[in-house]
């Protein structure tokens, strides 16, 4: 056994010898913010990045005889997301009042849910990609809860080096967050997994990530904290060689840590990994694991001590007196049901045969959130594999620059399946297509109205393009030469020198056919 140690991080054992001796079990706490217009009491609005404290009132605020009122949008979409992961909605729930304080907490309580959820005992089917730790297998995550709830203001500490309030000069709070609807999504015990523990982790979230997105209920962006995840974790002493032995499940679980507000795929994966380590390292020197939350820092990989824990008991749980319970009849939920889409794995699986994309390229399209647009932009007429070209390509760069979704660029899928329509046609080029694209984003009108407005199309005058051809030929004696003696190579100067004199407009292709035809060399 061997212990390695850094001036900032614990003490953490190998990861291979952390497998070999103990069994991780997982707990993961997801957080969604509902993509709703108005928040979960009150109707203030809910829209991202807005001025400190501009989106607040009386009752978000928790000011003295302000009463909440359930946002109706919130509560279907809970009992949407409780369906989706095929659990059963209670036909009776009802809030409760969870007592503790922070600074951003602005009634010292959050209205959640306890002992009534909105939804229980559900699961939810994840494929775990094959790794160098092993082939690809499919995993039941159990579901025991979820619940709604709302959020809480932010606290932004000035000062120090850590951007936490241990150091900073100074912290300042910003409500507007406080009482966005928020539905927390708790797994069961996750055993069994074994070695392949972090995998699972981040392809749970992963596959919950894109079934939220598929239900339309939230913009699911982790790095503006509208997904987050809370992983905890647990080792027990490993016996024999089948994490999911009864004999193994028989031991008793471990103390757990719980990671808190972790913010990336990527980082889950690494959380649960790093915990492994510095949990097996205490218990390997005959120390104990403390019961306490933990922060995730991404530049260096460690967590590091929070609060310690709280049982359900500290939090002074009792009904919410200001809200009537929430009945949910058996006809209404129907009603959800039948609005629920094509679970995203089947989809997937469809589409890929359909579009005939490579397992990496249907994974890049999933992942960049693009699947439903490329499939309208193929029913409006393009090829997919041009459909996919534009969106993943010029239009995911220009998101990108301007920090937005490709959707929200002004361009639509019939915006997209005329230009490679224009392009097909040779109408235009790939160079003379982006800049069409400019004017279409600027609200100008459709590919075709902005081609012919602006001139951009290709000269489809052969003898215009014949003279130019000419032109390049006798600025450009030695190119002409080469190719004269066989190397085809060099007419990439001379279809260049064509391009520039017709100012992009000229067919690239038939410009080639051209030259090599005038030079002997076709």
């Amino acid at each position: 056994m061997s212990l390695t140690t850094s001036a900032t991080a614990d003490a953490v054992l190998p990861y291979d010898e952390v497998v070999e001796r103990f069994d991780p079990v997982l707990g993961l706490e997801v957080h969604v913010e509902l993509s709703t217009n108005s928040k979960m009491f009150c109707g203030c609005p809910t829209t991202f990045g807005a001025d400190p404290n501009s989106q607040v009132c009386p009752v978000c605020l928790g000011l003295p005889g302000a009463l909440p009122v359930l946002n109706q949008a919130a509560l279907e979409s809970a009992v949407r997301i409780g369906l989706a992961l095929n659990g059963s909605i209670a036909p009776r729930c009802r809030f409760a009042r969870k007592n503790y304080f922070y600074p951003d907490m602005p009634k010292n309580f959050q209205t959640s849910q306890y002992d009534e959820p909105i939804a229980v005992d559900g699961y939810l089917d994840v494929e775990v990609p094959a790794s160098e730790h092993g082939d690809a297998f499919t995993y039941r995550v159990l579901i025991e809860r979820a619940h709604m709830e709302e959020d809480t203001g932010k606290s932004l500490h000035v000062g120090g080096a850590t951007g936490r309030i241990h150091g900073a000069e100074y912290s300042l709070v910003d409500y507007n967050r406080a009482g966005i609807p928020l539905i927390e999504i708790v797994t069961k015990p996750l055993e069994g997994t074994g070695h392949r523990a972090p995998e699972v982790a981040r392809a749970y979230v992963t596959t919950l990530r894109d079934l939220l997105r598929a239900l339309r209920v939230s913009d699911v962006r982790m790095e503006q904290g509208s997904l987050r995840c809370d992983a905890n974790l647990s080792l027990r002493e490993k016996v024999g060689d089948d994490p999911s032995s009864d004999e193994q499940r028989a031991v008793p679980l471990g103390t757990r840590s719980e990671t808190k507000n972790v913010n990336s795929l990527r980082s889950v994966e690494r959380a649960v990994r790093y915990e492994m380590t510095r949990q097996a390292a205490r218990l390997a020197a005959g120390e104990r694991v403390v019961q306490e939350t933990r922060h995730w820092h991404e530049d260096t990989g460690i967590t590091t001590p929070g609060r310690s824990k709280e049982q359900a008991e500290d939090y002074r749980y009792f009904p919410e007196p200001d809200l009537v319970p929430i009945v949910s009849a058996p006809e209404w939920v129907e009603q959800l049901r039948a609005t629920l889409p094509e679970p995203p794995a089947q989809r997937r699986a469809r589409l890929q045969a359909q579009l005939g994309f490579s397992d990496l390229e249907i994974r890049d399209v999933v992942n960049a959130g693009l699947v439903e647009v490329i499939e309208e932009t193929v029913e409006a007429g393009a090829k997919p594999a041009a459909a996919r070209k534009w969106w993943m390509g010029e239009l995911s760069r220009r998101a990108n620059t301007d920090g937005v979704d490709a959707t929200e660029l002004g361009v639509t899928p019939q915006h997209v399946a005329e230009l490679a329509a224009l392009v097909d046609a040779g109408r235009l080029n790939d160079t003379l297509a982006r800049q069409v694209l400019d004017d279409v984003i600027a609200g100008e009108g459709g590919p075709a109205q902005v081609a012919e407005a602006r001139g951009l199309e290709l000269v489809s005058d052969e003898g215009a393009l014949s003279e130019a051809v000419d032109r390049a030929i006798a600025a450009n004696a030695d190119a002409a030469d080469k190719i004269r003696a066989g190397k085809v190579q060099a007419a990439g100067a001379l279809i260049g020198a064509v391009m520039k004199e017709m100012r992009g407009k000229a067919d690239a292709a038939r410009a080639r056919e051209l030259i090599l035809e005038k030079l002997g060399a076709s």
